[in-house]
């Protein structure tokens, strides 16, 4: 990137290989530090995170209460007597157990004497359940002065009621500090950038077992994560259930368990405050059971009710291209051939993994429930997932990949809680349907390769103990090599490579040594001379006050005409709905950028970018251009004691794009006017017949899409097109001994005639001493007669060989009126 030193706010989405390449997860300390055996202090956690490759994105405090209740104290009401001067008024007296009571006008029509109330002194700032943070300070209402405020609970975010204000039991002691009384729930949230292959670490277990193993290296304590055992136990057999498996390679196991005589109601507090806290909103006990449990375990869980279960048989498989489901959100959705979906002996009940059905889901007049813990292939679930839109936490995990071993285990452990929190008994054993038990993968790592990737020597017991932790189990240990059983909780693991990364994870990777030395082995690149022009380009525009941009060569169809889309690039597998093609031109891409900032009130903005778009004529025949960028809105400068700012224009744009031309040494004849989809005021450059640049303000319409106002000025330079007009010889040239003879002049003209004709009728008198023509002045006026222009022109005159005369230099000047005259009509100006 260039211009460091400019603090314009830019947003750059990366190239394919890197846009999207962290997923956030969500991560409650709380909640984590359940299953750590020791206590560790947020801030160091922090740390121990990203150290171990689970990079903390944000950490920041979590209040189920917005400011945590703090300044409130809990008071007595001594007395509630009628404002002289407001019939809804009262003028309270009342004790918060620090000296003297208080006076406090309050407008609630149920306060009284006696009652036990909160209170927020002057000094203290509420924060309402809607609107901005109030700060208490001495008011005066209708004559008399109040000290404070008696709270409502919304205006203290405990509630949405406004009736009146909130009293408590009288057995509260007054003085107390509210958040005492209340203990409202706090939290720390970590965000965390995971990389794609890092699944296991999508739940507080995984991220447990990675903390653990460092611990275990860094401190030297043998430490295991907290796993809270299920107690699983069959009550009785009264749900039966029968599932078959019909498409084994999308379905490789598939568990389950009844539970019956559930009872369907609102959460504990407990779980409540487990999922607000990571973003999740409480919808059900049970909804909410499958919920916590996926992101305890990382295992997504699907609830059916029992009782809709035709037949009480569950069978995984794919139906006909084109089956109509309805979804849960109350879509009728066309199936694929491929998706993978749950059916009873009837009909489909769910698309499997991704999202479930309208009529087979938990109400609250469910009593028995069937729970599914399963195993689906993560191809299956992604092509399902991206085809219908459907992006789903579950989707998110099975896509991945999970641990297929665990599936019974988490089983037991959601019906255990399902049992304590929601009732009923457990009325099966658990169903395993596993039809082709995988082994476990076998890796081996020699020493010397560890070295070599890490740069670091590392003993083998410090190897074996990192894996270990890490649960690796250690099958054979050689003088030079250790091999070991991959745990099915990373699936991704199948390289010596992977090892590697899993011991200098552990170790640290903030710790790996910098050599002192570096080698390099010189290479001669095909196109450094197009690098060198990259750079050199680069420097003019940082050096004019631009900022180079990078922006994602993936980008939204919807931006596009059909025409233009005829020859788009589009993704067989893409990252979302609004990500689905190459993109044909980079000024969308970029506009989302300038969106970005005209939002965060940065309007004045010069980018430019080097990148490239794509096309395709057939299928297979693929085209993809370089292209150098620039985009302009707002002022190019700021006022200042010396000038004024001035607003962005297509002019300055232009001279900017010759600036550039110039120092890549490229001539050209001039610009022809243009208009496109993209620029409603437009000019190109041709060289040999082909286009090399075209420039002009951006369509309104087109603005308009991004919510840009303002003008927008936008230049493509065709990269590839102008390299092979670049000569490879700079050539030298004497400056004249002799000195530049100038002359202007001026004339009246048509409106509509353009500067270009005039130049090239000089041009074709082929006068060698001229060596310059340029347009100075142009002036209109009603005085100069009706749809007429004034245009004034400087012409330099100059002879490598001696002093030019005036004689000489009139019979040109003559040559050039009697020209413009006779063929442009032109009235020369005295």
């Amino acid at each position: 990137m260039h211009s460091p030193f400019q603090f314009s706010i830019i947003t750059a989405s990366l190239s394919l290989l890197t846009y999207k390449s962290f997923d956030p997860m969500t991560i409650s300390y709380n909640w984590l530090s359940e299953y750590l055996p020791v206590t560790i202090e947020p801030e160091r956690l922090s740390k121990i995170l990203t150290s171990i490759g689970l990079e903390v994105e944000k950490m920041e405090t979590y209040e189920e209460v917005k400011g945590g209740l703090k300044g409130l104290v809990i008071g007595e009401v001594l007395e509630a007597d009628k404002h002289p001067g407001a019939d809804k008024l009262k003028l309270t007296k009342v004790n918060i157990g620090n000296g003297d009571p208080i006076s406090i006008v309050c407008g609630a029509p149920n306060v009284a004497a006696g009652q036990k109330v909160i209170v927020a002194p002057v000094g203290t700032t509420i924060h309402p359940t809607t609107g901005e943070p109030l700060t208490m300070k001495v008011a005066k209402i209708r004559g008399v002065e109040s000290y404070g405020m008696i709270c409502a609970e919304d205006e203290i975010g405990l509630g949405s009621s406004h009736e009146g204000i909130l009293v408590l039991p009288n057995e509260v002691k007054v003085g107390m500090r509210a958040h005492e009384y209340f203990n409202p729930y706090s939290d720390v949230i970590f965000e965390i950038g995971l990389t794609p292959n890092r699944m296991d670490a999508m739940s507080h277990w995984g991220v447990a077992r990675d903390v653990c193993a460092y611990l275990t290296h860094h401190d030297k304590k043998d430490l295991k994560p907290v796993i809270p055992q299920t107690g699983f136990k069959m009550d009785n057999a009264r749900l039966p259930i029968s599932v078959s498996i019909e498409t084994k390679e999308a379905c490789k196991r598939y568990s389950g368990v009844c539970i019956a005589n559930v009872k369907v109601q609102e959460s504990p507090k407990w779980l409540q405050e487990r999922l607000k806290s990571i973003g999740l909103r409480p919808i059900n006990n049970i909804v909410d059971i499958t919920n916590f449990i996926q992101h305890e375990t990382g295992q997504p869980l699907h609830a059916f009710d029992y009782d809709q279960i035709n037949n009480h048989t569950v069978v995984v498989k794919t139906l006909p291209e084109g089956t109509p489901f309805q979804t849960l959100d109350e879509k009728e959705r066309k199936l694929s051939g491929e998706d993978l979906m749950i059916c009873d002996s009837k009909e489909p009940m769910c698309i499997a993994g991704v999202f479930g059905g309208l009529h087979s889901g938990v109400t609250e007049k469910t009593a028995n429930i069937f729970l599914e813990s399963a195993y689906f292939d993560p191809v299956f679930i992604r092509k399902t997932s991206f085809r219908h839109g459907l992006r789903t936490d579950a989707a998110t995990r099975f896509e991945k990949g999970i641990d297929i071993s665990n599936t019974v285990n988490i089983a037991k452990r959601a019906a255990v809680l399902i049992k304590e929190i929601a009732g009923g008994t457990i009325a099966s054993d658990v169903i395993d349907v596993y039809p082709d038990p995988e082994s476990k993968r076998e890796v081996s790592l020699k020493y010397h390769y560890l070295k070599k990737l890490s740069g670091k020597n590392y003993h083998p017991d410090t190897v074996k103990k990192i894996l270990e932790s890490l649960a690796f189990t250690v099958t054979r240990e050689g003088v030079d090599a250790v091999t070991v059983e991959v745990p099915y909780h990373k699936p991704d693991i199948s390289l010596p490579a992977d090892i590697v990364e899993e011991i200098l994870r552990i170790d640290g990777l903030d710790s790996i040594d910098i050599p002192t030395t570096i080698s390099i082995s010189p290479s001669i690149e095909e196109n450094y001379k197009a690098e060198i022009l990259k750079e050199k380009i680069s420097n003019v525009l940082t050096g004019l006050g631009f900022t180079e941009i990078l922006t994602n060569s993936i980008t939204n169809s919807g931006y596009f005409t059909d025409a233009e889309l005829k020859t788009a690039v589009r993704l067989l597998n893409n990252l979302s709905n609004e990500l689905n093609i190459m993109r044909p031109s980079m000024l969308h891409t970029a506009l989302e950028v300038i969106t970005f900032n005209i939002n965060r009130k940065n309007n004045n903005l010069k980018f430019f970018e080097f990148g490239k778009t794509y096309a395709t004529n057939t299928v297979g025949q693929y085209n993809e251009s370089n292209h150098l960028c620039l985009y302009l809105t707002g002022q190019v400068n700021d006022n200042n004691w010396k000038e004024k700012s001035r607003l962005s224009d297509i002019y300055y744009i232009k001279g900017v794009m010759q600036a550039i031309l110039s120092n890549l040494g490229l001539g050209y004849d001039g610009f022809e006017t243009i208009n496109t989809n993209e620029l409603q005021t437009g000019l190109s450059i041709q060289l040999n017949g082909e286009k090399i640049l075209e420039l002009g303000r951006v369509n309104t319409g087109l603005a308009s899409k991004f919510d840009i106002k303002q003008p927008v000025f936008f230049a493509d330079l065709h990269w590839d097109r102008v390299l092979k007009h670049i000569g490879t010889q700079v050539q030298f040239k004497e400056i004249s001994k002799f000195p530049l003879v100038e002359r202007d002049l001026a004339m009246v003209v048509p409106k509509s005639m353009k500067y270009k004709e005039i130049s090239e009728r000089i041009d074709q008198l082929k006068l060698n001493k001229l060596k310059d023509v340029k347009l100075f002045d142009v002036f209109e006026s009603e005085k100069l007669g009706r749809d007429k222009k004034s245009l004034a022109i400087n012409l330099t005159f100059v002879d490598e060989e001696k002093t030019l005369t005036d004689k000489e230099i009139d019979s040109w000047m003559n040559r050039i009126m009697i020209t413009l005259e006779k063929e442009l009509n032109a009235e020369i100006r005295k």
